[in-house]
């Protein structure tokens, strides 16, 4: 292996992160609006979506091992990796853009194209994310390098989860001029296009430098006998599938919180009393001033409290972030990232409880959720990089990828059931997109779900911690004792 330590530039490391703002546009939409898209734009039975759903989502999960087999067998003049983000752009353009297109079919034809065009992005999305997340490895050997460059990652990411969250319902509203089936359209053309770019730049500013002097034989079934004794992996991987179907259940579930739990009036008062009313009001009197058009923001409460809600739980996750490094040197990643969640989890809870008139409660609760949650966000996947030094450190082995594309499996099986519990769980309740007023059965069934219901996978999560032998001690140990090898092993060649 031949291990490159030059530093990466600001462009490449920009470039690079653009990558993932693109895929974020397609993914953070999928996790958070797709259950709403199939009901209430699209029209199909909430059965039906929960369907499409999960059995579209399992087909990508299990597509993802085998994509990572496929990229690590890749070979151009190009690299492995990064020949897949350029053959990926405009297929993944074009089928976000379909995925999110509502074409006039029969009730059984509008189910069939569903299935169809969420099967085909969720297989060109690992076509494109696994050899785009596996890139990184091979930029550059300088491990600051390379967390540098995650952090510029990570912040690509926020900005698609901020864009997704606060503003692409609004942007559905304006761009479609109040038809949701139109500014879903017109929103993912916008989004299918800079993404293409994106991409495209991603491929242009990279290199692979970290490169294989020789093809290393590997066994499968040596590499998969080690997962299986290896107990962390096991425990992190569930993990990885119970946050992921809390994040895309009470993600999904929101809209529908605002839409018929919420009171519409006290939303709008609590709108107007925070000044953000007279904020849209004086941007727009800016605007008209020096001869621009007025920022057509929807008049609509739910939507604007929505928008308003997901941009302050988004804004308390990166505070949360930033204190998450500083409490891991000092207590250990896994006894920080147990506590964070279960406080996390306690705001959760409160979902249920809170009258429909408590606005001003409803947006706390979901800022210290924010907070708190945050704090795990970079937890989780620096504990699976644990998982690859401990299997490296038990076996005398190393099995990054392998690893790597298995909590990728666990990551889209979390959320394609958490998913499907969202469309599941309307149609349990009783959903019914045609009524501008639900029962109070289907009501209590959408307050359940983004408190109680998820709730009860983050709370696993806690209990799997409890047994999760990596704590401060164990890290400390396994590092020393790599290091010493591998100074061992350097000084012996």
């Amino acid at each position: 292996m031949q291990t490159v330590t030059q530093k990466l530039s600001v462009t490449e490391k920009i470039g690079y992160s653009l990558g993932d703002l693109a895929a974020n546009l397609i993914f953070q939409t999928l996790m958070t609006f797709l259950a709403f898209f199939y009901t209430d734009v699209y029209k199909i039975p909430p059965a039906a979506a929960a369907t499409i759903i999960f059995i579209g989502g399992m087909i990508g999960a299990f597509f993802n091992p085998i994509m990572g087999l496929i990229a690590d067998r890749t070979q151009t003049r190009w690299g492995k990796f990064r020949p897949w983000i350029l053959w990926t752009a405009v297929p993944f353009g074009i089928i976000a853009l379909l995925a999110f297109s509502t074409p006039d079919f029969s009730p059984e034809g509008k189910i069939a194209y569903a299935f169809i065009t969420y099967v085909l992005l969720v297989l060109v999305y690992s076509a494109n994310n696994l050899p785009y997340s596996a890139l990184s490895g091979v930029l550059t050997g300088n491990m600051s390098d390379r967390n540098s460059l995650s952090a510029y990652r990570f912040v690509a990411v926020m900005v698609a989860q901020f864009i997704i969250q606060a503003l692409l319902l609004p942007l559905v509203l304006i761009l479609g001029d109040g038809d949701k089936a139109v500014g879903f359209e017109k929103t993912m053309f916008i989004f299918a296009c800079t993404g293409i770019v994106f991409f495209l730049i991603t491929f242009l500013t990279t290199k692979e430098r970290v490169l294989s002097l020789q093809l290393q034989k590997s066994s499968v079934r040596q590499d998969v006998s080690d997962l299986v004794k290896n107990k962390p992996w096991t425990i992190m991987l569930l993990l990885t599938v119970l946050v992921f179907i809390t994040l895309a259940l009470k993600g999904g579930m929101y809209i529908f919180y605002f839409d018929h739990y919420l009171s519409e009036s006290h939303v709008a008062q609590f709108l107007n009393d925070i000044g953000f009313n007279a904020f849209i009001a004086g941007l727009n009197s800016v605007l008209t001033s020096v001869g621009l058009n007025a920022f057509l923001w929807p008049e609509d409460a739910a939507t604007s409290g929505f928008s308003l809600f997901n941009a302050g739980g988004i804004i308390c996750m990166i505070i949360g972030i930033g204190f998450s490094k500083t409490l891991a040197d000092r207590f250990g990643k896994r006894d920080v990232f147990a506590v964070a969640l279960f406080i996390s989890t306690l705001f959760i809870l409160l979902f249920y409880v809170l009258p429909a008139e408590a606005i001003g409660m409803v947006f706390l609760a979901q800022i210290l959720h924010g907070l708190f949650y945050g704090i795990t966000i970079p937890l989780l996947w620096a504990m699976i990089a644990d998982v690859a030094d401990y299997s490296e450190w038990k076996n005398h082995r190393r099995a990054t990828a392998i690893i790597f594309s298995a909590m990728i499996f666990g990551l889209k099986l979390g959320l394609s059931i958490g998913g499907a519990l969202v469309a599941g769980i309307l149609a349990h309740y009783g959903y019914d997109a045609q009524l501008t007023q639900q029962s109070a059965e289907t009501i209590n069934g959408i307050k359940l779900s983004v408190s109680l219901y998820a709730a009860i996978p983050f709370l696993m999560g806690v209990g799997a911690m409890l047994v999760y032998e990596i704590n401060k001690h164990k890290e400390i140990e396994i590092e020393r004792e790599l290091a010493a090898r591998r100074a061992s092993a350097q000084g012996n060649s």
